[in-house]
């Protein structure tokens, strides 16, 4: 469980985590070498997993975002376990879940343009083995795209 000291340390990395220690100390109230510790040890458990920064993929020229939903026709752990191996190599696909429901499998993926689009799914998608439906939903406008986690102080 977080302490409430730790939620404030991530609210702040999330919204900036180039902050010095320093900075970071005095945002959240404490020592600098506190927080250091605080910060290690946070990252160590593995609750702080990496630092990145955030790319506007339109204005880098990925100007085409989808959200495809795969469905395979046997749940064979082969075929489930190729698939997740497959994913995992295609930079394109942002983001992977497994779910209920209709589909087994929501990607987000972005590309260049529809033609790079077109090409992921007829040389990758749809080679694989057991996927028996894929359904795409080009995304036209992004509303909200948050990556901090909501953490209350």
């Amino acid at each position: 469980m977080l302490s409430k000291i730790d939620r404030r340390i991530l609210a702040q990395l999330q919204t900036d985590s180039r902050l010095t220690m320093q900075e970071l100390a005095d945002r959240v109230g404490m020592s600098s070498s506190a927080v250091w510790r605080r910060v290690k040890s946070l990252e160590e458990a593995g609750v702080i997993e990496r630092y990145a920064a955030l790319v506007n993929a339109r204005k880098s020229g990925f100007g085409l975002a989808s959200m495809v939903h795969v469905s395979l026709a046997r749940h064979e752990q082969a075929n489930v376990d190729h698939f997740i191996r497959e994913v995992l190599r295609h930079p394109e696909v942002l983001e992977c879940f497994a779910t209920s429901g209709e589909a087994d499998f929501h990607l987000r993926v972005v590309v260049e343009d529809i033609d790079a689009y077109n090409a992921f799914l007829d040389d990758f998608i749809f080679r694989l083995p057991g996927v028996s439906q894929v359904r795409s939903n080009i995304i036209l406008k992004e509303i909200k795209a948050d990556t901090a986690l909501p953490f209350r102080q």
